[in-house]
């Protein structure tokens, strides 16, 4: 007997709030529970430079992780780039979305197929697939998750509720600064429990999934790396800028974590400094070679030096950019969601919520 599939849309308040990564957690437990799962991306965002053969990387990554067949994938619908929103805006493109999108999710069936959503409530909207149209075209609900700046965040998921109206399930809230999470979790979630927004999970901040590789890093900055090309998977958690007197530098290495150091390639002083503390890779700007004996010590250390041929605010504006927009796609970082969501995620309360049971299996 062939059922129909339940619909859980995964949406977020804004960009980079953690979407991925809460699928990969909801997929994983779910799929522990024995439930056969589907996976969509109804609006692509990839822009065609960034995707060498017109595959997102979310949608071959995620399938990837949870290691789904082919027939429990749907790859985009349509891609959010320049020019399908030229087309639409001049009248070229006069596709009804809504109903394509009824066809777009016939095919995979499975217990429950998670959709990701677009970046933001208003995304979409241009071509009939934002959030609300999406869940009211095909009856499902919507998971929202977004990212803890402030205690104000009540205001974002009450406005949030307003327009989601029936469709809203609950909300994740994500990246809470440890020091504040007893205070969110006693306050602002049962203060949200009485407006009748159900919070299903609220994870603290990690200083792990808000990192960024070394090889992301080479890729972003363009730089050539001088040694250690071997050691491109070190994370790095933070960005410092080497321009101060070395003794005044030392001393605020010595406080930082996991970072990448930012400076001349003439400043050896500093360069030695950051090699000596918590340091993922050295990136020389200027494009000036550093001395010898640098080399020779980060080979020793393990630490990759890269080049770049760019001023240091450049290399800054890039290297921040990179921790905005962080992906999720090492390994290490697919681990730490998946304990993260197991740890502070009611999978349980989702599932009741849903419907679904767990499968035992026959084995048990």
């Amino acid at each position: 007997m062939t059922k129909s599939a339940k619909y859980l849309l995964v949406g977020s308040t804004e960009a980079y709030c953690g979407k991925s990564a809460t699928i990969l957690g909801v997929a994983h437990q779910l799929k522990q529970k024995g439930l056969d799962i589907a996976y969509g991306k109804p609006l692509g965002t990839c822009l065609k430079d960034d995707c060498p053969n017109g595959m997102e990387e979310d949608v071959r990554f995620i399938p990837e992780v949870l290691n789904l067949p082919q027939k429990r994938v749907c790859s985009p619908l349509l891609s959010l780039d320049a020019e399908a929103i030229q087309k639409r805006l001049r009248g070229e493109d006069s596709t009804n979305y809504r109903q394509s999108l009824k066809q777009y999710i016939q095919e995979p069936s499975g217990d429950l197929m998670l959709l990701e959503g677009p970046g933001t409530l208003s995304e979409g909207s241009l071509f009939d697939l934002s959030l609300l149209e999406v869940a009211q075209e095909i009856d499902a609900t919507v998971l929202l998750v977004a990212r803890f700046h402030s205690i104000l965040i009540v205001e974002t998921l009450l406005s949030a509720k307003e327009r989601l109206g029936k469709h809203l399930l609950g909300v994740v809230i994500n990246d809470i600064p440890p020091e504040q999470l007893s205070m969110a979790q006693s306050t602002v979630r049962t203060f949200l429990e009485r407006q009748g927004i159900p919070v299903l999970g609220m994870l603290p901040r990690s200083p792990l999934l808000r990192s960024v590789s070394v090889r992301e890093l080479v890729h972003q900055l363009q730089a050539e790396v001088l040694c250690r090309s071997d050691r491109l998977d070190l994370m790095v958690e933070s960005l410092t800028i080497g321009a101060m007197n070395v003794n005044a530098a030392l001393g605020y290495f010595r406080k930082r974590n996991n970072m990448a150091v930012i400076t001349g390639g003439d400043r050896a002083d500093i360069q030695m400094a950051a090699l000596e503390t918590s340091t993922q890779c050295l990136v020389l700007t200027g494009h000036m070679p550093p001395q010898p004996f640098i080399l020779n010590r980060a080979e020793e250390l393990e630490i990759p030096v890269l080049s770049v041929d760019l001023d240091t605010l450049t290399t800054v504006e890039i290297i921040d950019r990179a921790f905005g927009q962080v992906r999720l796609h090492e390994p290490i970082k697919v681990q730490c969601i998946q304990q993260l969501m197991e740890q502070y995620f009611d999978i349980d309360r989702l599932m009741s919520q849903l419907g679904l049971e767990a499968v035992v299996s026959a084995h048990s």
